[in-house]
């Protein structure tokens, strides 16, 4: 296939881009940054540059990666968001209709399904974790959420009124940057990064393939949307221990985790307050992510076995 992928230069593109031309796609980057991955300099708020991208290149597919994120708040106004991840996803997809495009993959985010009320009860002394399904209805946050629903709602919109394949992935962490989490101070960054496995994160290398899997089932789904994490080895019904004591329910599900967390010097966090249930994506798209909490301990396991 013809893909135009937007955010190419970025940390999943730069991933993304290669995976796709391995598989024989033919492949357009677009973003305002360059890189070894970007074909196309410039924003999806120009609209013009977007329609003639497009229509030039015969695409086939695309794949909306592009994005103001949250870090970018401090340093960007409410204006710019709706810029770039609103008209930009809008510009795009008329794009898509005008073209004939086959098939859609938006990336989205799991960020937009923590509301006020939500955050309050974790900083608040949650008495059970949130778990966390598509079937929520989100209210973002902050304006970085509230874009990136927004650009969902369109999309959903133009499924509907223009039959356009659509597939929506929710993802969540991937991002290399040390986390923003109150705990991670008391980690180190692989350690957080390790724990966090276990419930709201993921490989950059499992978020490619879930755009791979997305382009495949896209025609075949119509749209959905989907949660994007790793597998998850907690059920609801945990969900009041993990408050209470988390490294107690992690030791339930990996016995060996305390030694092999001691030996490297690593800690638990005392509580888990959110679980991404990334079931869906199992059951409906056909993908699981390959990267689990059980690769750490395995991988600690193997070092220690080589020391």
């Amino acid at each position: 296939m013809r893909i135009l992928l937007t955010g190419s230069s970025g940390w999943l593109g730069s991933v993304l881009a290669p995976r796709l031309r391995d598989l024989g796609h033919d492949v357009i980057g677009f973003d305002p940054v360059p890189s070894a991955q970007t074909q196309m300099i410039g924003s999806v708020a120009d609209r013009d540059l977007v329609m003639r991208t497009v229509r030039e290149n015969r695409i086939e597919a695309i794949v909306h990666s592009g994005a103001l994120h949250k870090p970018d708040i401090e340093h960007n106004r409410n204006e710019d968001f709706v810029e770039t991840n609103v008209r930009g996803t809008l510009n795009l997809l008329d794009a898509a209709v005008v073209s004939g495009v086959q098939r859609f993959v938006f990336t989205s985010t799991t960020s937009l399904m923590i509301s006020q009320a939500i955050r309050a009860g974790f900083t608040g002394g949650a008495r059970k974790a949130a778990w966390l399904t598509e079937e929520m209805s989100p209210e973002p946050r902050n304006i970085y959420g509230v874009t990136k629903l927004s650009a969902e709602h369109l999309c959903r919109l133009y499924h509907i009124e223009h039959r356009l394949p659509v597939i929506v992935l929710r993802t969540g962490r991937f991002f290399p940057e040390a986390d923003d989490m109150a705990h991670a101070i008391e980690q180190s960054d692989a350690n957080t990064k390790a724990n966090e496995l276990l419930f709201r994160r993921l490989t950059v290398e499992d978020a490619a393939d879930a755009h791979v899997a997305a382009l495949e089932k896209a025609p075949q789904l119509g749209f959905d949307t989907f949660i994007v994490s790793a597998p998850t080895p907690f059920r609801p019904d945990d969900c009041e221990a993990l408050i209470a004591d988390a490294p107690s329910v992690v030791a339930r599900y990996f016995p060996e985790f305390p030694a092999l967390y001691a030996r490297k010097g690593w800690t638990m966090f005392s509580s888990i307050d959110r679980i991404y249930d990334a079931s869906r994506a199992r059951d409906r798209l056909g993908f699981v992510c390959k990267t689990s909490f059980a690769d750490v301990l395995a991988t600690i396991a193997a070092e220690e076995g080589a020391a």
